[in-house]
């Protein structure tokens, strides 16, 4: 018999791929469950999903069954042995339960690339000029709003930082190279596949004291959870910029809107919350800031890059016993 593979959520995008890719190797078996309760109940001896090696995971499932922490992670039957994750981020998952029982979890980092870095620099230049501003002036029925000419700016000569120099943080690079900004970059190490023109600063304070605008993209771990905070944003000059694309948590939301209250920062551009979906009505309210609903990777390319991945990385996983992009806590 083929392997069983559990389909944690729909292929919107790659329906057909996922035929091509592992209709002649495995089985793919849709989620019936209803509840946590009952998708436990089918993982247990006996069950629908007591035999599966393998499970692609799309976090829409989780409004079904709930997260895919520990707990459900624990509950898999022990025959699982791949939970293929669709996206970047992975906080959700529960990798500690994973690696202790010797599973393997994969992300689909290198999918979103382009779609994040896209998104970070409309934040970029939204925030600097302050479009959403505008915007929303003229759908209130006005027209060009007082006060934006005081605060507005443009891009050239700026001093823009990159916090995270992986390929999200490499795409935003080179899509902002263009437009004559000084950019800088803080990671864990150099990244050799960076520009030449782009310039590597190891003293993460040293790196934020010239900013006029960070652009952040580290993911979220134990220990990134506030790791731009009270400290880190008064280190940066006065009237700076935020653009956040990558977790809400990684920055201390309270020690940011009060440095927008009080002046120090100029402006933040975000996609991402602290307690998505919730959007604190501080920001709502200020009217010079950028927000966007988590939009980031909301876009067919992007969704059938990621889609596709998974499936790659199951595939892999069936076929040579592990699989590409295995996230760091599982290596």
């Amino acid at each position: 018999m083929a392997p069983k593979i559990l389909l944690m959520g729909e292929l919107f995008w790659a329906g057909p791929d996922a035929q091509e890719l592992l209709g002649d190797i495995a089985e793919l078996v849709p989620m019936e469950s209803k509840s946590r309760e009952e998708f436990f109940k089918d993982c247990a001896s006996g069950g629908r999903y007591s035999d599966i090696v393998g499970i692609y995971h799309e976090h829409l499932s989780d409004k079904i069954v709930g997260p895919s922490n520990d707990e459900l992670i624990n509950a898999l039957p022990p025959t699982c042995k791949w939970f293929a994750h669709k996206g970047a981020g992975y906080d959700s998952v529960g990798v500690k339960a994973a690696k202790a029982r010797g599973m393997g979890v994969s992300n689909t980092p290198g999918a979103v690339d382009e779609a994040t870095a896209t998104t970070a620099v409309f934040l970029l230049i939204a925030t600097m000029r302050r479009f959403s501003w505008c915007e929303a002036n003229l759908r209130a029925g006005g027209f060009n709003p007082a006060g934006v000419e005081e605060s507005a700016r443009d891009l050239s000569g700026k001093t823009v930082g990159i916090l995270g120099m992986g390929g999200i943080g490499l795409k935003m690079a080179n899509y902002i190279r263009p437009f004559g900004c000084n950019l800088v970059y803080h990671n864990r190490k150099p990244n050799d596949l960076a520009p030449q023109d782009v310039k590597y600063v190891s003293d993460l304070y040293h790196f934020l004291k010239q900013l006029d605008v960070l652009m952040v993209s580290i993911p979220l771990s134990e220990k990134t959870r506030g790791f731009v905070g009270e400290k880190e944003i008064r280190t940066m000059k006065k009237g700076s910029i935020i653009v956040n694309t990558a977790r809400g948590p990684v920055i201390d939301e309270e020690a940011m809107i009060k440095a927008l209250q009080d002046g120090h920062l100029g402006s933040v551009g975000l996609d991402v919350f602290t307690k998505e979906p919730e959007v604190d009505q501080r920001l709502k309210d200020m009217k010079h800031v950028t927000l966007l609903p988590h939009v980031g990777t909301e876009n067919q390319d992007a969704r059938r890059k990621m889609e596709v991945t998974a499936l790659v990385n199951l595939k892999e996983f069936l076929t040579k016993g592990t699989g590409p992009n295995l996230v760091p806590e599982c290596q």
